[in-house]
Parts: structure tokens; sequence; C-alpha cells
């Protein structure tokens, strides 16, 4: 094993890079400051533009897949790049919409095609240059996923839109969102073969099989896989369910404009963050599928709080914080998890599939959410909902075990 006296600056950087690329592709989380805009000018309704996420949400998640395959074959350098590129064009070319089937190409594939190349690259990056501290430098890199509409969604809304107008703030974020993107990934490298940080032993885990790289096949053996598969498809489709649903609840119970900004973009985008950086962290400690016990856990409870909070600002910003951090948790730990139990040589691909379950919530939940409140005209079958299938979410990850260890 292979160990370099510099690590302790030299991988921190990597931690930099996937933040830096992070930052910019987070925006996607932005995308409802670019609605009321685009409606206003186009005349388009609020299904039209919801499909741009859609969309996005979908492409995204089935090229993470094969940019996770990409980069276990050819290394960070290439994915990171071409995932950057695509993310700042997607963005410049939003800048001449004049047609929803344009947006639909520019935001929605472009762009999403930019998220999934970009975003495969950090985790397994992280989980080999930090094996010690993985699941606070995969919390870390992809932390800025969370904060970036928390930075570039505020600054959009209240700087760039009014000064500049929507198309100049499209270019001006895809410049932006270039040299971020281009700087993070020349960063983004992976460590000699056989790296070990200095003076490290890799524990032994009780009870667990010989630790050793899983190919795709033999992880989709594993019993493992599944019940993670599905507690990260509910728990998320529970949190996405409520998120979309934020905005609209919290104007149905009289939240005024500027807080019901504060709420989405800064509120939710730091406890999104935090759940992804702090929870990644404890996962060090407490372990992986223990995190996701206990926070999926704790989701179940906030998900009815949320909606007990009503028109208690200071309640609902606290219920909102809680859930956004236990949402956020999911996609840092379950990618820390993924390179834990079935290894790092093959974690871009192995984690893409597992990551296929975001997709399929990111579909599901606000759809259902969506469902219930035309049937029932009301918030409070969403929330409870979400509670329902965050549960389920619980049971599964109270099931799951790392591959090979005893029940």
């Amino acid at each position: 094993m292979q160990s370099n006296d510099w690590d302790g600056m030299n991988r921190w950087w990597r931690v930099a890079g996937g933040l830096s690329m992070n930052l910019a592709l987070g925006t996607l989380y932005g995308w409802s400051v670019f609605v009321a805009p685009l409606e206003a000018q186009f005349g388009w309704k609020r299904a039209e533009t919801s499909m741009v996420f859609t969309i996005a949400v979908i492409v995204f998640a089935l090229s993470f897949v094969a940019a996770g395959r990409l980069q276990d074959k050819y290394g960070p350098l290439a994915c990171s790049l071409a995932g950057g590129i695509l993310v700042s064009l997607g963005f410049y070319l939003c800048s001449f919409t004049t047609s929803l089937n344009y947006l639909y190409l520019c935001f929605g594939v472009i762009g999403g095609l930019g998220n999934g190349f970009g975003y495969a690259t950090p985790i397994p990056v992280m989980a080999k240059w930090f094996p010690d501290k993985r699941g606070l430098a995969v919390g870390l890199a992809v932390g800025g996923y969370g904060a970036g509409s928390a930075i570039f969604g505020p600054l959009s809304q209240l700087k760039l839109i009014p000064t500049y107008g929507l198309p100049a703030t499209f270019q001006i974020l895809g410049a932006i969102f270039l040299v971020m993107t281009i700087a993070g990934a020349l960063l983004l490298r992976n460590p000699p073969p056989g790296y070990r940080p200095k003076d490290w032993t890799p524990p032994v885990v009780q009870g667990a099989a010989v630790s050793r790289d899983f190919t795709p096949g033999e992880m989709l053996r594993t019993r493992t896989f599944y019940l993670m598969w599905l507690g990260y498809a509910l728990g998320c489709s529970a949190g996405l369910m409520v998120i979309s649903q934020l905005v609209p609840f919290a104007k149905s119970v009289g939240i005024g404009a500027a807080a019901l900004s504060t709420m989405t973009l800064v509120v939710g985008a730091f406890g999104n963050a935090s759940g992804r950086i702090l929870s990644g962290w404890m996962s060090d400690r407490l372990g992986r599928i223990n995190v996701l016990r206990t926070m999926i856990g704790i989701c179940v409870l906030a998900m009815p709080a949320l909606y007990a909070a009503g028109s208690n600002v200071a309640l609902l910003y606290v219920a909102v914080f809680v859930v956004y951090w236990c949402y956020g948790t999911q996609l840092s730990v379950n990618g820390v998890a993924a390179s834990d139990f079935w290894g790092t040589k093959n974690a871009g691909i192995n984690y893409g599939i597992l990551f296929t379950a975001w997709g399929v919530a990111g579909i599901i939940g606000p759809r259902i959410g969506g469902v219930l409140y035309d049937r029932y005209h009301d918030y409070q079958a969403a929330f409870y909902s979400a509670a329902a299938l965050a549960g389920i979410a619980l049971l599964c990850e109270l099931g799951a075990r790392r591959p090979g260890a005893k029940s």
C-alpha cells in the first residue's frame, strides 16, 4: 500500500474541486427562481414549466449510470469536464429561449446530462482519497450541491434578473459555472493504486466478509442492494413529495413573499447542505446505516410536524430545515455506503445504479403529492403520506446489512 506524505494538503484539494463542481451543478434546485419570469414573458402554465425540472431529473439519473461507468474506466477528468461544459452550455443556451421544447432541450436534456456527468465524479474520487474520513469528505464535496441554490438562487432573483434581465442572467450564470466546473474538474484526480493515508490502518469490521470490490453484477446479487435501493427511493420520494408542495402550502397558510423566498432558497438549501456534510461526518463515527436509520426516523416525525407548524414562521423554518436535512443525508450517506459495502474500484457505476432510486423518487414523489392535493384539496394527505413512505424506508434500512455481515 502506498502513502503520500503530502496527502494532508494534496487530497483536501480534491474536496475543493468537488465542492466547486457541485456548487454550480446544485443550481438545478434553484429552478423555481426562473419559473415566474419565464411564465410572465411567454404566458406558459405551471404544469408546462414544471416539466423542465422533471426532464432534467430523469436525464440526470439515467446519465449518471453511464457517467459512473465511464469515470471508472477512464478516470474522472474527462467525465467531469464534460459535465461542466454541458451544464454551462445548457444555461447559456437558455438565454435564447423562445419555446418550451427549446427550454426542455437546453435546461432539461443538456443541463440534465451535465449534472449526470459532473455529479458522477466527486463521490468516487473522495471515497478513494479518504478511506479514513470518507463520510466527511463526500459530505463536503456534495454539500455544495445543496448549497448552490442558496447562493445563486437569491443572486439571480434579487440582483441579476432585476438588473440585467432573464436572458443575460442565463448567460452570466453559464460563464460563472464554466469557470467553477472547469476549475473543479482539474482538481478531481484519482489517487495512485493502493493509496493509503499516512499512519492509517483499515478498521476491521467484525462479522463482515473480507472487503473487496464488487462488480455491478455481484452487487445486484446482494440482498442489501435491494433494501437500500427501496429505502433510498422511498425516503427521497417522501422528502421530494413535501419539498414539491412547500411553496403552495406556505402560501395557503399566509406566509409572505419575503419569508417564502427565505424558506425555500436559504433555510431549505442550508438544511440540505448541512444534512449532506454533517450526516456524512456523523456516519464516519456512528456507521452509515445507523445514520440513515436515524435521519429517516426523524423524517417520519418531521413531515406531520411541518404541516402542524402552519403559519408559525419560526416553527415552519425549523421543520423545513429538518426535512431538508434528512433529505440531504440520503444523498451523501448512500454514496459513502456504496463505496464501503461494494468497494471503490467500481464505485462510479455501482453508485450510479443505486442512484436510479433518486431518479424514481424525483418523478413519483412530486407526482403523488400533486395527485393527493387535487383529490383532497388539502396538504395534510400529502404530508402524512410522506411520513408513511419514510416509515417504509426506515423498515428497509433496518433490514439492510453490510454484505457478508451477520444479522
